[in-house]
């Protein structure tokens, strides 16, 4: 089974990438970005996906315990790229966000970069043998407190979603390094409460998280976009509508080739194939999951799981709130959503579990008659 996972997770990855280039392809014409021209989005989400293939192919040859040496590279060169968000002529403010820097004639988000960042911090830090996990200092309060840093920049741009992914991801990668749970769930507890608060003092944000409770009391307003998403798995059924026969990405659901492309998915396609999606999602998890349980060492099985929480939170918030379950939040569904920094960042975490598996799959023993035929081989000197 642990050598047939990673065939498993990679046709996963590759069906929900072709999915996404497919349902982008019927709804990305018709956004109002697209300035009539029917495959920008295509092209864009082209280009990022053969740089994300690119670096998939490095994460799964590069031995990834050199991420736990370079960690401070790589969370220095998140934080400087979340400070020029912020610096005009290179920080871009798309939507009253500051998330967005100008790389390569190409929007980027630094915030993708800063979760696997977070990721290989906190994985080196748990695996160091000088770390005791059971003490206040070293199992919570200094990894969390430095991981932070990132999460405060995050949350100034006004994204408070992707950095209460990344506290998530850090507070459980903590629990499994070995910190105290209670103080793990009271913290968590702390945490959420503190970030609604926040949410609260920012009129559209609070006005967003409260619309999904009843989203057709407001659905001229905040809950646009869950009223029609609901419209368009209603409209969908099991069969769907057939693809490119979705009516709800005529303008009346705002992104629906970006946040909510799952709902376009329950209306061309039908249930059937968001089940699929949900499936493949689940796949991932537990192949991910067995890599981890099989890593050569303990960085590498932290490493494993902090990728997996990255990606099966993001699609579960995701789904979350297209299906009204959860508050809305500008969150992409990976490998599926356009946004070329999320699809890039997704594919090479995908390479590095292709590397931790490469590296830590055992190699079968020889049977004992094969063994006994090869030393009668050997010729007496």
């Amino acid at each position: 089974m642990q050598r047939c996972s990673i065939y498993l997770l990679l046709i996963s990855v590759v069906g929900l990438v072709a999915l996404g280039l497919v349902m982008l392809f019927s709804t990305s014409a018709y956004a109002q970005e697209a300035h009539g021209d029917m495959y920008y989005f295509i092209k864009k989400d082209v280009f990022w996906l053969i740089i994300g293939i690119g670096v998939c192919i490095l994460g799964a040859l590069t031995d990834y315990h050199l991420w736990q040496r370079t960690w401070k590279i790589w969370f220095g060169v998140s934080a400087v790229l979340l400070v020029l968000c912020f610096v005009p002529h290179i920080g871009m403010k798309i939507n009253g966000s500051h998330r967005w820097v100008k790389l390569l004639f190409m929007p980027f988000q630094p915030s993708e970069l800063a979760k696997i960042a977070a990721v290989f911090f906190v994985a080196w830090w748990f695996s160091r043998q000088e770390t005791d996990p059971r003490k206040f200092l070293q199992g919570f309060l200094i990894p969390f407190g430095i991981v932070a840093i990132l999460i405060g920049l995050i949350a100034k741009e006004v994204d408070l979603g992707t950095a209460a992914l990344i506290g998530a991801t850090t507070l459980f990668m903590c629990f499994i390094g070995g910190a105290n749970w209670i103080l793990i769930a009271g913290f968590f507890g702390t945490g959420l409460a503190g970030l609604l608060s926040v949410a609260m003092f920012i009129p559209e944000r609070a006005a967003r998280m409260m619309s999904f409770l009843h989203p057709e009391a407001d659905r001229l307003g905040k809950g646009l976009q869950q009223w029609q998403a609901l419209i368009a798995f209603g409209s969908g059924g099991f069969e769907g509508l057939g693809l490119g026969n979705g009516r709800q990405k005529l303008l009346y659901l705002p992104y629906a080739h970006t946040d909510f492309i799952f709902p376009m998915i329950g209306e061309e396609l039908g249930l059937l194939f968001t089940w699929l999606v949900v499936l493949g999602f689940i796949l991932i998890i537990l192949c991910a999951g067995l890599i981890a349980a099989n890593a050569k060492d303990r960085f590498g099985k932290l490493l494993a799981l902090g990728i997996i929480l990255l990606i099966s939170l993001q699609a579960a918030v995701n789904i979350g709130m297209t299906t009204s379950l959860l508050p809305n939040k500008g969150m992409p569904l990976p490998f599926i959503s356009y946004g070329g920094s999320n699809l890039a960042v997704c594919l090479f975490m995908v390479g590095i579990l292709v590397n931790i598996h490469r590296i830590g799959i055992p190699i079968a023993p020889l049977p004992e008659r094969h063994i006994v035929l090869a030393a009668r081989s050997v010729p007496r000197i």
